[in-house]
Order: structure tokens, then sequence, then C-alpha cells
């Protein structure tokens, strides 16, 4: 998709948002914090998922005390001019993530609850900035994204922000690191744009629920387009896809089952089952693991009555 827009005749310029006031729902009568034109450029303080909840010192105990309140959004910010029907084109120009990440799961969610009832918390050291050590030999790539992107929903009254809609959201689409371009259809006016969820790592799937979650800083660049129309989100990306992971072999598991769901956890299962087998992991850890640097694909769709879904692990973070 070319980039066109309405900013052409105008300088563009940068503002900064910051994270001290947030809000939890998707509400299209949220007043906006910041104004723009067609082609500016803002960079946003954003909270992790778990508003700063986690510290160095927390445990898994923490992970049942937190209180969830839904995703700190930073925004909203109104591009002026914006209206419905019109698309959002937003340019991911750098990703910053903070110091500290973590990866959890809790009773009752993520894909495989019924095998891990108890909850699990991971802290991480994100400060060399390329990669972090899961464990002595094991270090997962860096790769910077938001997990939720969006635009206020034409629909009045408040909206939770867990599940990815029309408007975008908490799409947790990882290819959306810096260099690359999302485009979002705009439901109201002023478009109402909000950002946060910042993910230093993740597997396509995110299967535990959570990936390496940490503040982020943004800094995004906004552009009308109004010679394309869209009903849902659109991405291009900046380069290959999982470029620092994509680097050697990879071991894949296989879920064969009529239902893509069942063959998803089949797959997940089957991963776990290989990390514990071959690399002497706790079971717990191969589910963190897998959420954090495997990458689910749909293998196959066409052959009823069963379908196949694939997890890949990158053995590179092995060292291999």
């Amino acid at each position: 998709m070319a980039q066109t827009g309405a900013s052409a005749a105008r300088s563009s310029a940068t503002h900064r948002l910051d994270c001290d006031v947030v809000h939890y729902r998707w509400d299209n009568s949220i007043p906006p914090r910041l104004e723009i034109e067609s082609g500016d450029t803002v960079v946003f303080e954003c909270r992790d998922a778990g508003d700063g909840w986690f510290s160095q010192s927390s445990t898994a105990e923490d992970v049942l005390r937190r209180v969830v309140k839904g995703h700190p959004l930073t925004g909203p910010v109104l591009v002026r001019g914006a209206r419905p029907g019109d698309v959002l084109q937003v340019e991911i120009l750098e990703l910053v993530p903070g110091e500290l990440g973590y990866t959890l799961f809790s009773p009752g969610r993520g894909l495989l609850p019924e095998d891990f009832p108890a909850p699990y918390l991971k802290l991480w050291d994100l400060r060399d900035g390329r990669s972090a050590e899961f464990k002595p030999g094991i270090r997962v790539p860096l790769e910077p994204f938001l997990g939720v992107m969006g635009v206020a929903l034409d629909e009045p009254g408040e909206h939770l922000t867990a599940p990815p809609r029309k408007n975008g959201g908490n799409m947790d689409v990882k290819q959306l690191t810096a260099g690359s371009t999302l485009y979002l259809p705009i439901w109201v006016d002023g478009a109402l744009f909000s950002t946060g969820d910042g993910h230093a790592a993740q597997g396509d799937g995110e299967v535990c629920i959570t990936a390496i979650e940490t503040r982020m800083q943004a800094t995004l660049r906004f552009t009308l387009r109004r010679d394309v129309r869209l009903e849902r989100p659109e991405l291009r990306t900046g380069g290959p896809l999982a470029a620092r992971t994509n680097l050697g072999p990879h071991y894949a598991t296989l879920g064969i089952e009529p239902d893509l769901m069942a063959a998803t956890k089949g797959a997940v299962r089957a991963m776990i089952g290989y990390l514990t087998r071959e690399h002497g992991l706790a079971r717990e850890e191969a589910y963190i693991l897998c959420s954090v640097a495997v990458d689910l694909k749909i293998s196959e769709v066409v052959d009823a009555p069963n379908w196949v879904v694939s997890a890949f692990l990158p053995l590179s973070i092995f060292g291999e």
C-alpha cells in the first residue's frame, strides 16, 4: 500500500504523551488527551499490561493478588479531520522496552488451563536490549512490539480491551515491530487512537496468555488515508518475518485434529513434551517458553476431517 496522505503541504510536528493518565476500556466518550494533524509523530509512554504491579521481588503469589482492570492504554489521540470511512496509517518508527519484563499464567486462563491450574511467574532482565536470558544456555531475542493499537469503536459505552475487534485493539501481532506499518479503519470522528500492552518478545499464539510484558516507549507517525477503504486492520512489515530467530534450524511439533483449537492444543502439548524431554525444562518453564518463542502456524485446512497446526521452535535460542 503506497503512502499518500493529507499532510504533504505542512511540516509535521512531534508530540509526547505520558502514561500518568490511562484508560482501561474502549469508549468513544473518553475525551482526547492530545490533538494532532495528519503527518504528525507522537512519542507514547506506555505502562505494561500489569499496570506496574510486578517488580523484581514479585512471586507467583502476586499473580493471584493482582486486580485486572483491563489493558492500561495511553491516549486517546485525536487526528484532526479524521472521519468514519477513512483509514489511519500508523508507522512504527521506534520501540524501546523497559528494563524489567514478566511472563505469567494464572488459573483458568491461556490455551491450556486444564494442564496448568496453579499460577506461575517468570521475571526477565531486559537491559541487554537484544536478548533476554530464560535460563543458562537459553536466550530469547527481543523483537519489541505493542500488543494493543486501536481506534475508538462506533458503538457507544465501555468495551473490554481483551478481545481484538474491527478497530484493532489487542491483536498481539508480533510482526508489528519497528519499521512496520499498521492500517486501521476509522469508525468515529477524530479516530481516537490509543495504545499499550508492550511486549519485548512473543511467539505467534501467545499461548500461556502473556508474552514478555514490559513498559514501552513507542514513536508512531500518523497519516490519514482517503484513497483506500478497509473493514478490518491490515499491516505491512518492514522486512522479513522474525528476523532475529529465523537464523537456522527449527524443531516443530504437529497437532492433527478435526477442530483447529484441539489441533493447536495438541501441537503445544507436544512441544512442551519435547522441551521437557530434550532440554530438561519443567513443564511450567516449557509452557512459558512456548508463549514467548514458539510460532504457531496453520499448516493445512483443506483435507477434511483433520486440520494441521504446527508449533515451530527456533533452535537458535539454545545457541544451535
